[in-house]
């Protein structure tokens, strides 16, 4: 059983206990600190087991003409992780936490560690995998305090 299906299969056994109405509070509450912090963790460039995420690839010099570092300064993922882009859905049934639009695209080859096209008619390049959605051990806690918090009202 992966960590998902646990995670679920637990939760879902204490959101039953939950009012409808009481249920959507609850799962709103937790999608939204959820995205808080998914979104702070690709902000820190980190995988959820902690380890950071792979550099960029090295680009050769005649590239970066007049841009002398300019985007490898940059951190990756900045505007992925906007709630333009890093969207959350809840209700009394579940939560869902995804990317919205064309960027899905990029979020699933940098998830999954997939090939794609550097650019349109470009070169293909394997993507090393970086994983933007995941449950990390703080995440698991604060979705049984906030769980618990919303059971104990």
């Amino acid at each position: 059983m992966d960590e998902l299906s646990a995670l679920e299969s637990w939760a879902g056994a204490l959101l039953t206990q939950l009012a409808p109405a009481a249920r959507r509070v609850a799962t709103r509450e937790i999608a939204h600190e959820l995205q808080r912090s998914q979104r702070t963790r690709i902000a820190q460039q980190s995988n959820p087991d902690g380890t950071p995420f792979e550099k960029r690839k090295p680009r050769p010099k005649k590239h970066l003409c007049g841009k002398a570092g300019r985007i490898k300064r940059a951190a990756m993922f900045a505007k992925l992780r906007q709630t333009r882009y890093l969207r959350t859905e809840s209700d009394a049934a579940g939560i869902a936490i995804g990317f919205a639009g064309r960027v899905a695209r990029v979020a699933r080859v940098h998830q999954y560690g997939e090939t794609d096209r550097v650019a349109m008619g470009g070169p293909s390049y394997k993507y090393p995998a970086r994983v933007l959605l995941g449950f990390t051990d703080a995440e698991r806690n604060l979705i049984r305090d906030l769980l618990l918090k919303h059971l104990v009202r």
